[in-house]
């Protein structure tokens, strides 16, 4: 019955491959025309701190520890800690890109409760959201460890969220109702590679994120949004970068290695509204064709990878089938 198998085989390779796919277009470190500029006051890498023992571009504070040759620790793996690091000036760039390595860890085989990047219009208020404060306006993308009232999901489970300001966190159901998008991500919690999130923004076009924790070191889609005239991504103009963790009566330690951020533009057709602005509409249509062409390569090497894998299938198969026919065959003389 090998060939009743052969459907859930193809759906796995097809859900991969097209994981990996929506990850790789958003490969812009030697892209042929989109071009990312690090911004380094908002980038954070060991030591961290300046001589003074204080940051430059952020401050931190709840029970954030910084281990200058090591890590940022927002929690230690103790009960109810709360930690927090904020950017000092407002992220506005019009498309960006966020890389952050990171790592959560424990001893304990129950764990909680998780930890949060964030882009919004407020900044350093610690709160009862992940370490930060409820009723944010903004995005804030959730590292959620720990199961409370949330049916169907596998944890730990990695959401986003747009807050308005005013409609609060759903901490009941591990934020159902507000949820904009989600994955689970089986393994990102002490995972003995290195875990990284790259948080990827074009304005009026999408948002997506992608993860990277497991053996292979490849980036993975977990979603990717699109803005649409009828549900836009209104993302303030001005927000602040930054990152919290929390624990309750369980406990892990959240740390924060490495941070880099970049504007994205594209290296041709681009038009001058003003000084140092590029006109939203050229960049919007040179980073489509960009995109598009992108796809179109890494999707042409994917339909051969494809028809190598269902041939081999249905290689296996046809000899299954040949040798069952001449076993059968052999019964009957006999």
């Amino acid at each position: 019955m090998a060939w009743k198998l052969l459907p859930f085989i193809l759906l796995s390779v097809l859900g991969v491959a097209n994981a990996s796919t929506q990850a790789n277009e958003n490969d812009f470190e030697n892209h042929p025309s989109t071009k990312r500029v690090p911004m380094r006051s908002f980038s954070l890498a060991s030591p961290y701190l300046d001589s003074d023992m204080s940051n430059r571009w952020f401050d931190f504070g709840g029970d954030t520890v910084i281990r200058a040759d090591r890590y940022i620790r927002l929690t230690a793996d103790r009960p109810s800690q709360s930690g927090w690091i904020f950017s000092r000036v407002p992220l506005t760039a019009t498309n960006w890109q966020i890389e952050v390595d990171f790592a959560i860890n424990g001893e304990g085989t129950l764990h909680g409760d998780g930890m949060a990047l964030w882009l919004t219009e407020g900044r350093a208020n610690q709160g009862p959201v992940f370490g930060s404060a409820d009723r944010f306006k903004g995005l804030g993308i959730f590292i959620d460890t720990y199961k409370n009232g949330r049916q169907g999901m596998t944890f730990p489970l990695v959401m986003a969220m747009l807050g308005d300001g005013n409609t609060p966190y759903d901490q009941a159901r591990d934020g159902q109702a507000n949820e904009l998008a989600s994955c689970s991500a089986r393994g990102i919690r002490g995972s003995s590679y290195p875990t990284k999130l790259r948080l990827t923004y074009f304005q009026d076009k999408y948002l997506a994120l992608d993860l990277q924790y497991k053996s292979d070191m490849a980036w993975t889609s977990c979603f990717k949004i699109q803005s649409k005239p009828e549900s836009p991504l209104n993302l303030p103009a001005a927000s602040y970068l930054g990152f919290s963790a929390e624990t309750g009566e369980l406990s892990d330690t959240h740390d924060i290695l490495e941070v880099d951020v970049y504007s994205l533009y594209t290296k041709q057709g681009s038009e001058s509204t003003g000084p140092g602005q590029m006109a939203q509409s050229a960049n919007q249509r040179n980073a489509q064709r960009e995109h598009s062409y992108h796809a179109a390569n890494s999707g042409g090497s994917w339909l051969w990878f494809f028809f190598k894998v269902i041939l081999f299938f249905v290689v296996v198969i046809g000899g299954y089938v040949g040798w069952t026919a001449y076993r059968a065959a052999v019964s009957r003389r006999f």
